[in-house]
């Protein structure tokens, strides 16, 4: 048994690897260098020094971090929607949902992007501290009310559960204290939630040991903490859903960083002389000046012939269409029977992209930190979010455009179908509709090719 706060349990462990490696694809090319001989092995009998200024000149491709990004893009292509049934009380929350001056569009898509990258992540509802205020009254007229707080995996230390609900969390956490008029100190303490119940630790530097810190109750008889996975293996549990781009991308960081040495040295010619053997001969390299060999003597310019620099860009430029491809894969349709039996019996298997699963799974948290919302402020209910992404695998308006254009000019595809397309695709603003635009169109009278075209005919 072990009474230590900060010593993670082995599922976390487990999953801290992983975190660690995506972690690094994240924070781009100075988390990279950072990691070392991690992720960029030194070469066998390389120099201490050398192998330095190899890494100082790494550099990396965000594919990685670039993908997570244009994934959560396409989820929140369109606003999140709040229907009918959130209270006034819960929507006008979502204006500022973390107190940090974010709204929910915004704040949902850092959350989502951690989750996508990391496989999951966690949202604890917070609520004020309440001791010398009677009634809900004087907590609205101090503007005391729940807000959510991002959870980060890395920072998960543990949990416990019955099977079916969460009945202890902990994890890292850091908080600000003034230290002077101009200075605050940050301090890293454990926080433990338990239904109705919290406790902070902090660290005893004198006796090596963490002791409880402070504590207090909550209005809440469970823990107001709500999960989203995005590739889930268990209870808390979660692989990264693009970990094999992430082994790529790091498998391109020394490739890369390979190839950028190889071009280093080949592009440095070696001077060598042949057939002298004299140590006191004196060499003499310059623009300006000669140097006379004795006889049987030769000197030449030795260069890299090139063939292992092409090599190397080929390998490269293969990583680079397997990573697009391994990112692509969140878009490719597959059958997902997530229904209950009821709805299976009625309608049939639905294919959603992996990515729309998750933006499905995304719309449960919310849902969830809604309703704890509801509970803190004694609502019936906290309602229900949707998510409107965009989950086309081509969605490249360059070669979809020009297509739908001529299936609208042979009459296969309507004018209203067309503006559709077209406002989809963000060509048009999402804040045109296609009535206004048909009455715009026919105040403004016909085009002027179309008068030409006209005239033509009559002719």
């Amino acid at each position: 048994m072990s009474e230590d706060p900060s010593k993670a349990i082995a599922a976390v462990e487990a999953m801290r690897p992983d975190w660690q490696l995506v972690g690094s694809l994240m924070g781009g090319t100075k988390a990279m260098r950072l990691a070392g001989e991690q992720y960029l092995p030194k070469w066998p009998a390389e120099e201490s020094d050398s192998y330095a200024q190899r890494l100082s000149l790494s550099t990396l491709l965000p594919a990685y971090a670039e993908t997570v990004q244009n994934m959560t893009g396409r989820v929140f292509a369109e606003n999140i929607a709040l229907s009918d049934d959130v209270p006034s009380r819960i929507a006008a929350i979502a204006e500022n949902i973390d107190r940090q001056g974010n709204n929910l569009q915004v704040w949902s898509q850092s959350v989502f992007s951690l989750g996508l990258s990391h496989g999951l992540c966690h949202i604890l509802v917070e609520h004020p501290s309440s001791t010398g205020l009677r009634t809900r009254a004087d907590q609205i007229a101090l503007g005391q009310r729940p807000y959510a707080v991002t959870i980060h995996p890395e920072q998960v230390i543990g949990w416990k559960h019955d099977g079916v609900k969460l009945t202890q969390f902990w994890y890292m956490e850091s908080v600000t204290e003034d230290s002077g008029s101009f200075s605050v100190d940050t301090v890293g303490q454990i926080r433990v939630l338990v239904p109705g119940a919290w406790m902070t630790y902090r660290k005893n530097k004198a006796r090596d040991e963490w002791i409880m810190h402070a504590n207090g109750l909550t209005s809440l008889a469970e823990i107001p903490l709500a999960t989203f996975y995005t590739k889930r293996t268990g209870m808390m549990m979660a692989l990264p859903p693009l970990l094999e781009l992430a082994h790529l991308n790091v498998k391109h960081w020394q490739s890369q960083s390979d190839q950028d040495n190889i071009l280093h040295v080949a592009r440095v010619p070696m001077l060598a002389i042949s057939g002298i053997d004299d140590d006191a001969f004196q060499l003499k390299v310059g623009t300006s000046s000669a140097t006379k060999l004795p006889t049987g003597g030769d000197m030449k310019w030795v260069e890299h012939t090139g063939a292992a620099i092409s090599a190397g860009r080929d390998s490269l430029s293969d990583l680079i269409e397997e990573m697009r491809m391994a990112g692509a894969k969140l878009l490719a349709k597959e059958k997902q029977v997530t229904k209950t039996a009821t709805q299976a019996e009625e309608e049939a298997a639905t294919e959603l992209s992996p990515l729309e699963t998750m933006a499905g799974q995304f719309e449960d948290a919310i849902d969830q930190t809604l309703q704890f919302f509801a509970m803190y402020l004694g609502e019936s209910q906290g309602g229900h979010a949707q998510v409107n992404g965009n989950f086309d695998t081509d969605y490249a308006p360059e070669t979809t455009l020009p297509l739908l254009l001529n299936m609208a000019a042979q009459g296969r595809l309507s004018d209203e179908s067309l503006f559709a397309e077209y406002k989809r695709r963000g060509v048009v603003s999402d804040e045109l509709t296609w009535e206004e635009e048909k009455q715009r169109l026919a105040d403004q009278g016909p085009a002027l090719g179309a008068m030409n075209d006209g005239q033509s005919n009559a002719i």
